[in-house]
């Protein structure tokens, strides 16, 4: 069995590799516009994972998360990172369940095949397991185990009875190199307001992904800490995904989970628990949906503009995000850089003071002769409102502000030297922040084909939380581009 599963995953590892930069920007930043369906739930984990009632199909919703637990190492308590020092791990949450593509919480990917009673997905999923040496002197000989990036597929069949998941996912970023199988039971139900999703998973894990964040190497081993070995490792995880409707579009959640280790683990040097528990708590609101024409969230509707395109063009500049809002421009002093973005956006509510719009930008960075250039794309939600003439209801203005996920094929130079001094992580992920300040052409023009169509100035900011996030690396910092841009609506 496992030599079977050894070759099964061998092959589909290579065909995932050959295809990891074409399919992680698409997957995991197009699905940076969340979903709250609770039809397909594939993760390592389902504590970072929101089951609800059902929504409009192409709903995006944004919201964040408090990830809490115990770390099965000595010493070390909690999930939270060394790098900002809590007990807890914050996720932002951007959620998206469309035709093909998906991404709920820690999870993202594509929809191969759907079928009344049964689902098959290529999907990517982050595993927040880790060793951090530095939060303990007992492992000042060993070194850290690393959070990942995992890829494979999940097949799930369902009905009245309930719904069986099975998938297989493997590592993606050359860090435990090896596979895990998920065989997860859940069965959900409805009360009023509240959703509940209690569900029951054995796991396996691979010898050498247990021997990864287990295992001692002879490097590592000394005279208080024996050299040691992990097998292939099962284990049983319990747990409960529960949510409540506070409003039509706004939701908290509560999830729990309980994992009994396998003895392999247990029986390791580096571990002193039987049983890990976590749970996550967060929110998340739904602005509107991307598919067909759902009337619960339109407000206008003799409206026909539903789409728009965007150009942009600008410099990397030196002050933050609030600081060049503030009018406090200036050029970095450090990088002579340039950003040109193609953007397209799709209007997901008309509402009565801004407009929501679900965006996806393309953007090429040019970074002259600091490294080759690369492409960068950002999915995030921004609303939208404008400022009228008190005298004659004339539109003379836009504002927007956006939030989304990015992620860059190359770190861009400049967060790499502000890092390098700060002594801080950089990553190829990040938070998106986008501002968006326009004047519309048809003020200028008159009825012409340029009615529809706003020239401004756009802010691009590509950042961590606070260092506070581990699936963005646990970043604090990023970098600004200031551009000119043209766009219209459709």
């Amino acid at each position: 069995m496992k030599a079977c599963l050894s070759i099964i995953w061998s092959e589909l590892r290579g065909q995932l590799i050959a295809s990891h930069f074409a399919l992680l920007p698409i997957v995991s930043c197009l699905a940076l516009v969340f979903f709250i369906c609770p039809s397909s739930t594939y993760a390592t984990n389902p504590v970072t994972e929101i089951h609800s009632g059902d929504v409009p199909k192409g709903m995006v919703a944004l919201g964040a998360g408090w990830r809490f637990g115990d770390s099965p190492y000595r010493g070390i308590e909690h999930v939270g990172s060394s790098w900002h020092g809590g007990a807890y791990d914050l996720m932002p949450f951007y959620y998206y369940e469309g035709k093909w593509l998906f991404a709920h919480g820690s999870t993202a990917g594509i929809h191969l095949l759907e079928r009344d009673k049964f689902k098959l997905d290529a999907v990517l999923s982050y595993r927040f397991d880790r060793l951090e040496s530095e939060l303990d002197n007992f492992f000042y000989t060993v070194q850290e185990r690393e959070q990942t990036l995992e890829s494979g597929l999940a097949g799930s069949v369902f009905g009245d009875w309930g719904e069986l998941k099975l998938s297989i996912l493997g590592d993606m970023m050359n860090h435990h190199n090896s596979y895990a199988l998920d065989l997860t039971y859940r069965y959900k139900w409805h009360s009023g307001k509240w959703s509940f999703s209690p569900f029951a998973s054995v796991i396996y894990h691979d010898s050498e992904l247990s021997n990864y964040y287990y295992g001692v190497s002879a490097e590592e081993a000394r005279e208080d800490l024996a050299q040691y070995k992990a097998g292939d490792a099962a284990f049983v995880r319990l747990g409960i995904n529960t949510s409540y409707s506070w409003s039509k579009r706004m939701r908290v959640f509560a999830n729990f989970s309980l994992d009994q280790l396998d003895s392999t683990v247990r029986n390791s040097p580096l571990v002193d628990s039987d049983f890990i528990p976590q749970a996550m708590l967060g929110f998340a609101y739904g602005f509107g949906t991307t598919i067909g024409d759902d009337k619960n969230f339109r407000r206008k509707p003799d409206l026909d503009k539903w789409w728009s395109w965007r150009i942009n063009y600008g410099q990397t500049v030196e002050n933050s995000f609030i600081a060049t809002h503030q009018g406090n421009i200036q050029k970095n002093k450090d990088v002579d850089t340039s950003l040109l973005g193609l953007t397209l956006g799709r209007l997901i509510l008309d509402g009565e003071r801004a407009d929501f719009w679900a965006k996806v930008s393309l953007n090429r960075r040019f970074e002259q002769d600091h490294q080759s250039d690369f492409f960068e794309i950002n999915a995030y939600v921004m609303a939208m409102g404008s400022g009228y003439s008190a005298w004659s209801n004339k539109e003379l203005f836009r504002y927007g502000f956006g939030f989304g996920f990015s992620y860059a094929d190359s770190v861009p130079m400049v967060e790499q030297l502000k890092q390098q001094e700060r002594g801080k992580n950089s990553s190829h992920f990040l938070n998106y922040l986008e501002a968006q300040l326009d004047f519309p052409l048809r003020n200028l023009f008159g009825d012409s084909f340029l009615k529809d169509c706003y020239a401004g100035l756009t802010l691009v900011h590509r950042s961590g939380i606070f260092g506070r996030v581990d699936i963005i690396g646990n970043v604090a910092g990023g970098s600004d581009v200031l551009s000119t841009h043209l766009e219209c609506k459709r």
